[in-house]
């Protein structure tokens, strides 16, 4: 049985859902692989403009699954490793998924979850979302995650939390960065819409490369080749088939042919 469900509406949004409300969407390595195979699917799919990422019920996900990790006690470090490398690349392949991706949190994201949280593009939470990385509790580290979320909330934020393994609350988290933006319950699906058409006003081919030039420049020294790079990429899109409609309709005041 998949705890994972997948739709994709007529305007090109895909939504992945975490499908196991009975256990808080707790993940574990099928789900891990499912998750992957579902993220790397859609982003080969030209009918995908936007991606969503949520959990059913009352928690976004608590992370890890108990009888997952009962089985992780027992492996070898080499099967140890094997284990953690799905979780990467799981990571990795939703991080660097071509189109924009935003993140649901209704409710509790815990360990990992705070992962998948940190590698969407922007994270919409309810005043009830909350979170801890409390892999320290139980003598763990949350190291396949930690590039993601030190990215997401800084090297001085997760030092402390990554540490103390605290709960931290729908606020916190908005102050650090990690969410977007924090609505009232009954305000989540609507502000999580509104983003979603918000992007899809814009060229698909825009978003993907100004998505790529974060991944590709964030923390690196401003150097003659960096620069040479960005001008060459200006200059790529200005001639390419959208870069030129989008100017031609701007110019002519109407709607470029990706608006629906």
């Amino acid at each position: 049985m998949s705890y994972l469900r997948t739709n994709i509406d007529d305007k090109g949004v895909a939504t992945v859902t975490l499908n196991r409300p009975e256990k808080h969407n707790c993940f574990d390595d099928t789900l891990i692989l499912e998750i992957a195979e579902a993220v790397s699917a859609l982003a080969s799919n030209p009918a995908v403009r936007v991606l969503i990422l949520a959990g059913e019920g009352k928690s976004f996900s608590a992370g890890g699954d108990l009888s997952w990790m009962q089985r992780m006690a027992n492996y070898t470090h080499a099967e140890n490793e094997r284990d953690a490398s799905q979780l990467a690349e799981m990571l990795r392949v939703l991080n660097e998924f071509p189109k924009p991706t935003i993140a649901r949190v209704q409710g509790a994201a815990f360990g990992g979850a705070v992962g998948l949280v940190s590698c969407c593009d922007i994270a919409v939470g309810t005043t009830r979302a909350s979170f801890s990385l409390s892999e320290v509790k139980i003598g763990l580290i949350p190291a396949t995650i930690s590039p993601y979320v030190i990215q997401a909330i800084g090297a001085r934020a997760a030092r402390r939390y990554f540490q103390t393994g605290e709960r931290f609350n729908a606020d916190a988290a908005l102050k650090l960065g990690l969410l977007s933006d924090v609505v009232a319950e009954d305000e989540l699906d609507s502000t999580v819409s509104a983003m979603a058409n918000t992007l899809l006003a814009n060229s698909p081919q825009a978003l993907t490369q100004a998505k790529q030039l974060v991944l590709d420049y964030a923390n690196r020294e401003i150097t003659p080749d960096l620069i040479k790079d960005s001008c060459t990429r200006i200059a790529d899109i200005r001639v390419s088939e959208e870069g030129q409609e989008g100017l031609k309709a701007f110019l002519e005041k109407r709607s470029p042919n990706w608006v629906k």
